[in-house]
């Protein structure tokens, strides 16, 4: 296991940062709760008591076991800051987490590619690092804008493969050359400095929802440039105080509106560079409109050569196996929640939009999915409460969303969750600690779906 560092400054800053809520002590606030207060809001969940607890046992049980071999959440969910690629004053450092794999090594323009150059080892729990020194003239080992990837060996197979860093902070695509995309080392000479204090998320919420590369009147791909200087004043003229931005998350296939995510923690680049994004979340804070996020953990790319899927030469690693880990009708990955590591990556990835780009806010797509074993495909919710809590609910995705909430507002005070919810599941947006979901807020999809079908039908 690893030990990561606490997050910094406050929520209302000159910085980009949140001040941290209690960070310390995770579980103890959790002492002597059991998931049932929940059922205080309502009375008609009291059937089921037995099912809230269960799920709650769950939980606490992640945020001890968290805290016991991470010193809490907060150090758990800064993972993004030592898995991946990292400069440091003496070189390079790179951790990615294989266990399928029985050899890696780290290959790119820096090192002509050459798999022998630079080996990894493995640590017991499936994690691969290496440090590449600087050169003898002290400069760094691999320069800004380089090719990376990482290669390894299948155990299973024996086969050798090729994979994009999991941790990629900025892919980019060619599509004279190939629709795949590349990894880049992403260190650029200057970082953008954020100016502007950021604002809490009022009550009263006014989002206009945005797609930048759609905001533009020309049929083609707007920029984040773009957006910033022409989007953001008319938002801010038509009364809204929040932007929550749709496709950020790179995703190959532009079509899916960026719900085939590949790299999640790679701004995409068809917008520009990573630091454009930041400058156009500073400039909306300028204006005090806060930023949301739209989060895509409900499942991921089925791509295997810049996605995560067969990441380490196995059907599983960041997914279940076999069918339980596949979604019959988006034809993409289901992650094994499950699973620590998982987890890690997850968790980390919020963390990662949060700290290093101001977001305010998260919107949670494909809920409905995640919390369900059917998925939601051909299935009519009535209002039922056994259609929820009698073997439908998928508890592993449940608590994972619980957990979310959990950091999310209690690391960063005044942070906002929102859950695209079709299903009306009850205590979706309860406190965690009382045994809810811990959402602020459902997006519910059906009122205009519901819209839809009475104008077409």
């Amino acid at each position: 296991m690893t030990s990561m560092v606490t997050p910094p400054s406050k929520l209302q800053t000159s910085s980009a940062k949140f001040l941290p809520g209690d960070v310390n002590a995770d579980a103890t606030s959790l002492a002597g709760r059991d998931g049932t207060d929940v059922i205080k809001t309502d009375p008609y969940l009291e059937p089921h008591r037995d099912y809230f607890k269960n799920r709650f046992s769950m939980f606490k049980k992640w945020v001890s076991n968290i805290e016991k071999y991470e010193g809490g959440i907060a150090k758990f969910s800064s993972s993004y800051k030592s898995f991946g690629l990292h400069a440091g004053p003496d070189g390079i450092s790179y951790r990615e987490w294989a266990p399928g794999a029985a050899k890696a090594s780290l290959v790119g323009d820096f090192n002509n590619w050459d798999v022998n150059a630079n080996p990894m080892t493995k640590d017991e729990f499936g994690v691969w690092q290496c440090y590449v020194p600087n050169k003898p003239d002290g400069s760094l080992p691999i320069e800004h804008g380089s090719k990376v990837k990482i290669t390894m060996v299948a155990a299973d197979t024996n086969e050798r493969i090729y994979r994009l860093p999991a941790w990629s902070d900025y892919v980019v695509q060619d599509l004279s050359v190939s629709p795949a995309y590349e990894a880049l080392f992403y260190n650029p000479p200057e970082r953008y400095s954020f100016k502007h204090p950021r604002p809490v998320p009022p009550k009263d919420l006014r989002i206009y929802e945005a797609h930048v590369g759609i905001s533009t009147p020309e049929p083609r791909v707007g920029t984040y440039a773009e957006f910033a200087r022409n989007v953001l004043p008319r938002i801010k003229d038509l009364g809204y105080n929040a932007v929550q931005l749709m496709a950020i998350m790179e995703h190959p296939y532009y079509a899916s509106f960026g719900y085939q995510v590949s790299s999640f923690f790679a701004p995409s680049s068809r917008y520009g560079p990573p630091d454009d994004l930041k400058q156009l979340i500073d400039e909306a804070h300028g204006m005090g409109i806060v930023v949301f996020l739209d989060v895509v953990h409900s499942h991921a790319c089925n791509n295997v050569e810049d996605g995560l899927n067969q990441f380490d030469g196995t059907d599983a690693c960041y997914f279940h196996e076999g069918g339980r880990g596949r979604h019959d009708l988006w034809n993409s990955r289901l992650f094994n929640y499950q699973n620590y590591e998982v987890t890690r990556f997850l968790l980390s990835n919020l963390r990662y939009w949060i700290d290093e780009f101001g977001f305010d806010g998260f919107r949670f797509d494909g809920v409905t999915s995640m919390m369900y074993k059917h998925h939601g495909i051909a299935y009519g919710f009535s209002g039922d409460y056994n259609e929820y809590f009698t073997g439908n609910a998928d508890d592993e995705a449940i608590v994972y969303l619980m957990l979310a909430n959990y950091m999310c507002h209690r690391l960063y005070p005044g942070f906002v969750t929102i859950a695209e919810d079709v299903s009306g599941m009850p205590g979706l947006c309860c406190p965690a600690e009382d045994g809810g979901v811990g959402f602020d807020y459902r997006l519910s999809m059906a009122i205009p779906d519901m819209w839809i079908k009475l104008l077409k039908e």
